[in-house]
């Protein structure tokens, strides 16, 4: 604590205060309370016989050991001069400042001054722990001082009473823990004032106080007025002769009531004290008692450390046998200041937390010598503890209750001959030092040999082996095995055993590791060369042979078959593998492995059965099965073990259930049925103990849980097992919870094994308990009574909660053992109908009473509600009077002669309608079997081709467009080749000036202000049509190719108007049609930016699903006149007609060009009824395959030429003499009108008459089809395979000709044949599914300007303030979907050089609008008007939809793209594809625009400030003079 002297607002002088214990001081080490109460920092003395540690200078009685610290132990006593602690300045002798430090007068002795005591007696005083201590550090200074009375003291007094005190030094930052503790000095108790030498001279160092400073310790507080100091003295400081201040100056005129453990020190860390250190103070009309009497006049005085009384050590050997009765001889030192003091001395043993306490003798050697011996009293010692040695600590104390001194650590060792030594030999091998004995006896045992009593014998041999267990009892027949022996007396080294051990007489090599002396050993056994069976025997040399109990059997183990014979390659299939004797060896040594991998061997296992867990394979296997004994291998003969592909589930619903359970889940995916144990587990918790989710951004989107799978997630697991129905259905039947907390939060997943899937990632809609329904009884007044029911009306059931998790085909109603058909369920009303008659009551008996009644009962999955019993009414007799009955008698007679000739009349009719029934049913039972044998067919032709489609795929290359030709094929649709491609088409004199003024123009598009101007006022023409906007937005786009980055930006500023301009009409109608010049601008600019992606992605699957439609629907018929065909997934272009057909392979030659006249030619598969012109285009592809198709032949040059033999050539064609004609209609001919073999030989040979080409016709594919011509003119018209008025569309009857059951046929008829629809789809499915999937997948990086372009849109959203997310999702679908990848999917010739027709463009316009509607937010509801195309794809658009959203949702997570990654991006695709796309010819068709609209793109850059002063109408009318040679106002 800190104590101030103060006058008025001023400080005088400060001090800490400093509170001390002497007594508290000798815990710091409790053996030792001596030693540390004199080493102690605060100068404690040590009273011997009373064991206290006092700062008094003498004790009661008894000697006193001084602290080393002491001012008493100068041998050379003060002679009467009292130290002046501040003696006056002395000109001739200035001292140097060290700090800390006060000057001392010269010629006045000091009591600590270098000169009092020798070098080499005297304590250092810089050392709190003196001569001899611990590791404390050196403090910075330590000074003395005389005390201070009230009144100036006289000049020498000479039987002055008093003393100076050391002040308590720093600690340092090394301190010792006994200083910390004892009493945790402050920095500022540390600072005291060393003496400075009394006469400096040659010899005295002035920096020896700073030299004694150990390293690292911080400089001390320099005194005020000192040498370095700069600060001036105190007053009184500077006085003449050094006078001290008044005692009021110290006090402010009061005594302070100091205690005798308090000091008062000075400030010692200059680092956090300004002031000048005080003075240390101690009164004198205090008690202190430094001053006894006659200390100085004593003879001895015993100082230190070392003057304690201490036990130093053991005599002899530390080693002391239990049980056996023994005296400790203990030395030591000083022990003689003990005698004669009161109290007797023990010794005291510390054994297990008690003492032992036997009596203690001291003596000692005469003085001078210190040396003391002690002797504790003979004692049997013993301990519980089960270990061979215990060691125990030792002190001596005296009276009972004064502990002496002792060494660190002072202790003797007992030992227990007994523990670990259980026989004979282990007892002869125990260390020599203890001499253990086998003492023979009633009870043998291994003893100390002084504890062998006489009347036992010390064994001198050790008896026989003993063998207690054999671990274990069997093995294999091939050796191996590793054997455990335990028992007694089993030798007393390795050798004894080596060779002598015999299992079931065959050799056992002893394992010298394991051996363990006399208790057990390891050995390993030998082939047996059969199956015996024998007991084990250990032979010791010399001690005779031991037996065991047990017989050990050598087995043949066998493995006879494994089940199940497959499972996933996860693992976590539980293999159960039948044999014999296969628990042969240790059990943790059998193994089961599947080729390299382990079985984990599960519990219970039995010796002709074995089950193991596989473990998961990261590939699909068949692989051995083997059962490991040891080092013996049994592998399973005639049969493996196959890993096949994981299970994966695709889809699971429903997404309710009550809280009760029991509503079944249909588990949808592939490979279910190699699942074994199928379980759904519910995991419930409260959502506020679930551990929160931090949200990073990351490129990779994982979608996050609250919980990982298979975490409990401090929440509450609900289990049931699941059902295989197939490879592709698992039924769940939901578990039962007791409730759910408050919030809760629910996770289904499903167990397959060793995967567990998640609900929440096969469903959109999370997973969700609902509260159990509530039925009421069918009589709510009294349910005891039965219900009474009319037959034929319906039972009406009403409740609560009845829909909210089940609908009405899962309840079950059931009336007795009679179904009561469920016809409506909703939230408050259940409606079923009843069986007409009165089922019997269930579980019926005959014991049971006739008239029992059915029981209605109502299953809701595990809920089942009995709500009554229900009674049938019947009619009951009524007594009808005698004239009533006659009338009703006479009644009922004329009814029936009525009913008689009724009947009779219409007899014939009846019979009639009979006959034509049957003949009816007979038609559709003959239509049904068709339409069976035809889908059993297809399904044949669609397995079978499956093989061959992928092999041909495989076998072609990918004929990818170069980015040019792409470029113009996007750009510019519609047109056989670029428009680009012409001539300027001015004369050559004007050619330079033109080409001059178009480079202007392209200088001037550069400008943004004239070009979003040009673009606005164009858009604002009535003139300016659709077809001239995108025509205008290609032009740009090819003009400013080399120039992205300002493409993009000028983009980016329309896109933004465009924005501005839907969002105050409808902003989701943006972007859905090319109304404008940026729409087309954006479409431009995702083609230039995706080919790349389009090349190295979504180029291989596309390609893959184009060959697949044209394989597969070259592989059916189709009509060549009206363009339908068999395969289709078009039911506009579906053939509804069942065609006779056969496939024929062709050898096709090739009579032109290269590779003409070879004879080996080209296999070509065709059908016989292909025209011939069908049958040409097959061999072109298959003659050019690789060839580019501007490089063929143009097939109207070809004819077909069948070659038979050597000079059999016939020319066939569609149409020639041989022609089938039936009235005004012509079959065209085919290659079964030839009669063309299967194998025969066809050439492409020139054409032998001219084909005159019209300029400019652009040739099609798919439009050569002839034009009808009217039969009113007398035209012939062709027809391939169907005429039109066979058609299905039947003609419009006459009135009343057809019943409408029959007009209801002929229209369904032909809807049979929309099967093949459902044969074409299900062939091309994996093909669509890899294309969406690689369209729609972010597990490769997406494409930048999609993150970058759905950025920007995200932002428009944002500055307009649209929340509403399905507006930006419809931003999103029309700008990418619909303005790219559908323009892809439908026109692959744009990314491919390849030839479409028209039934190929029919069935990716199919695909296309199913990619379409999984872009789209809205429903489509579905019925049977719906179009044949949705209804296709009716179940796969909902899981598209999801991938699109997830697709979506994981792009806008990604980490968003900045301008300088796309604007890089950018410059690479403008210096990559920027070759000469025509910018020219460009720049000269936009100025045809600029041309017809020049007088309004002047004004509107005329009404503009920023354009006059940017001269842009000027630079615009300098273009127009140069290119068009135009008389303009310059």
């Amino acid at each position: 604590m800190s104590v101030e002297l103060r006058f008025g607002a001023v400080v005088i002088a400060k001090a800490s205060l400093s509170v001390y214990d002497c007594v508290a001081v000798t815990e710091l080490r409790p053996s030792a309370p001596c030693q540390a109460c004199v080493s102690s920092r605060w100068g404690c003395n040590w009273c011997v016989w009373q064991q206290l540690c006092t700062h008094k200078a003498s004790c009661d009685a008894g000697p006193m050991v001084v602290s080393q610290q002491s001012p008493l132990l100068s041998p050379a006593p003060p002679a009467g001069d009292v130290p002046t602690p501040f003696p006056p300045r002395s000109p001739q002798a200035p001292v140097t400042s060290v700090p800390d430090t006060l000057p001392v007068e010269p010629g006045v002795p000091s009591t600590a001054t270098a000169s009092a005591v020798p070098p080499g007696d005297r304590p250092s005083l810089l050392s709190p722990w003196g001569p001899g201590a611990g590791p404390g550090p050196v403090p910075a200074s330590a000074s003395t001082e005389s005390p201070l009375h009230e009144e100036p003291p006289p000049p020498d007094p000479p039987n002055r009473p008093g003393t100076a005190v050391p002040a308590p030094t720093d600690s340092g930052p090394t301190a010792t823990p006994e200083d910390l503790s004892a009493s945790h000095p402050s920095p500022s108790d540390a600072a005291a004032l060393p003496p400075a030498p009394a006469d400096p001279g040659p010899e005295a160092d002035p920096s020896a106080a700073l030299l004694d400073q150990p390293p690292g310790t911080a400089p001390t507080t320099t005194f005020p007025g000192a040498a370095g100091s700069v600060k001036p003295a105190p007053d009184w400081l500077t006085r003449e002769g050094g006078e001290l201040p008044e005692a009021d100056e110290w006090t402010g005129g009061d005594t302070p009531a100091f205690s005798t453990s308090t000091l008062l020190s000075g400030d010692g860390d200059s680092a956090e004290h300004e002031g000048p250190p005080a003075p240390l103070i101690l009164l004198s009309s205090l008690d202190y008692q430094y001053d006894t009497p006659g200390l100085w006049e004593l003879e001895e005085v015993n100082r230190g450390p070392s003057a304690c009384p201490c036990v130093d050590s053991v005599q002899d050997s530390m080693l002391m046998p239990v049980h056996v009765e023994r005296e400790v001889q203990l030395l030591g030192r000083n022990l003689g200041l003990l005698q004669d003091s009161p109290g007797d001395s023990e010794c005291v043993m510390e054994l297990e937390g008690r003492e032992v306490v036997v009596e203690a003798w001291v003596e000692c050697e005469p003085p001078p010598d210190t040396q003391c011996r002690v002797t504790c009293r003979r004692h049997q010692f013993s301990y519980e503890a089960l270990q061979p040695e215990l060691r125990v600590g030792l002190f001596l104390r005296r009276a009972g209750r004064l502990r002496v001194d002792s060494a660190d650590g002072l202790h003797v060792v007992l030992y227990d001959c007994s523990v670990g030594h259980g026989d004979c030999s282990r007892c002869q091998t125990a260390r020599p030092q203890y001499g253990c004995v086998w003492c023979k006896g009633e009870r043998p045992r291994c003893v100390a040999q002084e504890a062998c009593g006489e009347t036992e014998a010390v064994a001198a041999q050790c008896p026989a082996p003993l063998i207690h267990s054999v671990e274990p009892l069997t093995g294999p027949v091939d050796g191996g095995t590793r054997v455990t022996i335990r028992g007694s007396n089993l030798g007393q080294h390795v050798q004894d055993v080596q060779n002598t051990v015999r299992v079931a007489g065959v050799p056992c090599a002893v394992d010298v590791l394991e051996y363990e002396v006399s208790s057990s050993f390891v050995c390993v056994t030998e082939a047996s060369g059969g199956e015996v069976a024998g007991t084990v025997t250990v032979e010791v040399p010399g001690r005779g042979r031991g037996i065991s109990e047990h017989d050990f059997a050598y087995q043949d183990p066998k493995v006879y078959s494994i089940f199940p014979t497959r499972g996933p390659r996860a693992g976590g299939t539980h293999l159960t593998l039948h044999g014999s004797k296969l628990l042969t060896g240790r059990l943790e040594d059998l193994r089961v492995v599947v080729g390299d991998q382990p079985c984990h061997l599960l519990l219970e296992q039995q010796a002709d059965r074995l089950q193991c867990e596989t473990s998961p394979r990261p590939m699909p296997a068949t692989l051995p099965v083997a059962v490991w004994f040891g080092a013996t291998e049994r592998r399973l003969q005639h049969s493996q073990f196959e890993y096949t592909s994981d299970p994966n589930v695709t889809s699971a619903g429903p997404t309710k259930s009550f809280l009760s359970g029991g509503r079944k889940i249909w588990v949808r995916g592939q490979n279910l049925d190699v699942v074994q144990t199928p379980r759904i587990r519910v995991t419930v918790a409260p959502r506020a103990l679930l551990p929160s989710q931090g949200l990073g951004r990351r490129r990779r989107v994982i979608p996050e849980t609250p919980c990982s799978p298979g975490a409990s997630c401090g929440g509450h697991h609900f289990e049931e097992p699941c059902h295989v129905n197939s490879s592709q259905l698992i039924t769940c039947h939901t578990p039962a919870l007791p409730g759910l907390p408050e919030d809760p939060w629910v996770r289904v997943e499903f167990i397959l094994d060793n995967l567990v899937f998640d609900f929440a990632m096969l469903s959109p809609t999370p997973f969700s308990y609902e509260a159990d329904p509530i039925l009421q009884p069918l009589n709510p007044e009294d349910p005891t009574m039965p219900f009474r029911h009319k037959p034929g009306s319906v039972l009406s059931v009403e409740g609560e909660n009845l829909d909210l998790a089940m609908s009405k085909e899962e309840v079950v109603a059931m009336i007795g053992d009679g179904p009561c058909v469920v016809k409506t369920l909703t939230r408050h009303h259940l409606y079923c109908e009843p069986p007409m008659e009165q089922p019997l009551p269930r579980h019926h008996a005959l014991r049971e009473t006739p008239d029992a009644l059915p029981e209605f009962t109502v299953q809701m999955g595990n809920l089942r509600f009995s709500l009554g019993h229900v009674q049938y009414d019947g009619e009951s007799p009524v007594a009808f009077p005698m004239a009533a009955q006659v009338g009703l008698g006479v009644g009922t007679s004329l009814l029936a002669l009525g009913v008689i000739i009724i009947v009779f009349i219409y007899r014939r009719k009846s019979k009639q309608a009979l006959r034509d029934y049957k003949k009816v049913q007979i038609q559709l039972e003959n239509l049904e079997s068709s339409v069976r044998d035809r889908c059993k067919k297809e399904f044949t032709d669609l397995m079978t081709e499956m093989t061959d489609l992928t092999s041909d795929l495989l076998g072609s290359g990918i004929p990818f467009l170069d980015y040019k030709v792409y470029a113009e094929r996007v750009f510019f649709p519609g047109h056989q080749e670029s428009p680009l491609h012409r001539d300027l088409g001015v004369p050559e004199s004007r050619r330079p000036t033109v080409e001059q003024g178009l480079g202007q123009l392209s200088n001037l598009l550069n400008s943004k202000l004239f070009l979003t101007k040009f673009i606005h006022t164009l858009e604002s023409q009535r003139t300016f049509s659709a077809r001239d906007r995108a025509y205008v937005a290609s032009l740009l786009t090819v003009a400013l190719h080399g120039k992205l980055e300002y493409f993009t930006d000028i983009l980016r500023t329309l896109l933004s108007d465009l924005v501005a301009q839907y969002v105050a009409k409808n902003p989701k109608l943006m972007l859905r049609r090319t109304e404008t010049v940026v729409e087309k601008l954006l479409t431009n600019w995702m083609s230039i930016c995706l080919y790349t992606f389009v090349r190295d992605s979504v180029g291989e699957p596309l390609y893959m699903l184009f060959r697949g439609i044209k394989h597969q629907v070259d592989k059916g018929p189709v009509d060549s006149v009206t363009g339908k065909a068999k395969y289709t997934l078009n039911d506009n272009r579906l053939l509804r007609e069942d065609v006779e057909y056969r496939p024929l392979t062709l050898n096709a030659l090739l009579a032109v060009g290269p590779g003409a006249g070879e004879a080996q030619g080209v296999p070509v598969k065709v059908l016989d009824c292909d025209t011939i012109s069908q049958a040409k285009e097959k061999m072109l592809d298959q003659l050019y395959k690789g060839v580019p198709l501007a490089q063929r032949p143009d097939p109207r040059t070809l004819d077909v030429e069948w070659r038979s033999g050597v000079a059999g050539h016939l020319i066939l064609s569609d149409e020639d003499v041989t022609s089938e004609v039936q009235g005004l209609w012509r079959r065209l001919n085919t290659l079964q009108h030839y009669k063309v073999p299967d194998g025969a030989t066809v050439a492409l040979v020139p054409c032998l008459t001219k084909h005159v080409l019209r300029e400019n016709q652009d040739y099609v594919p798919g439009e050569r089809t002839p034009m009808l011509e009217d039969v009113d003119e007398g035209g012939i018209r062709p027809w391939h395979l169907v005429k039109p008025s066979e058609e299905p569309e039947p003609p419009r009857p006459r009135r009343g000709s057809l019943r409408g059951g029959e007009r209801e046929r002929a229209k369904a008829i032909p809807e049979i044949y929309l099967t093949r629809l459902l044969s074409m789809k299900g062939t091309l499915q994996k093909f669509v599914d890899d294309l969406f999937q690689v369209i729609l997948s972010t597990s490769r990086p997406v494409p930048l300007a999609i993150k970058y372009f759905f950025d920007l849109l995200d932002e428009q959203a944002q500055q307009h303030g649209i929340s509403d997310q399905d507006t930006v999702h419809i931003w999103k679908t029309n700008s990418l979907p619909l303005r790219f990848w559908i323009n892809i999917i439908k026109n692959p010739q744009f990314v491919f050089d390849v030839q479409t027709s028209d039934n190929m463009d029919a069935v990716l316009l199919v695909i296309a609008q199913t990619f379409m509607d999984a872009c789209t937010l809205a429903d489509h509801k579905l019925g049977r008007d719906s179009p044949i195309n949705k209804l296709l794809y009716a179940r796969d658009i909902p899981r598209y939809k999801r991938m699109v959203e997830r697709y979506y949702a994981d792009i806008r997570q990604t980490v968003p793209a900045s301008d300088q990654e796309m604007n890089s991006i950018l410059a690479e695709l403008s210096r990559n594809y920027s070759g000469d796309l025509g910018a020219r010819v460009a720049l000269h068709e936009l100025y045809k625009y600029i041309n017809k609209y020049y007088d309004q793109i002047i004004t509107a850059l005329e009404e503009d400030g920023t354009a006059q002063k940017m001269q842009l109408g000027y630079r615009l009318q300098q273009i127009a003079a140069a290119v068009e040679n135009k008389v303009t106002d310059l």
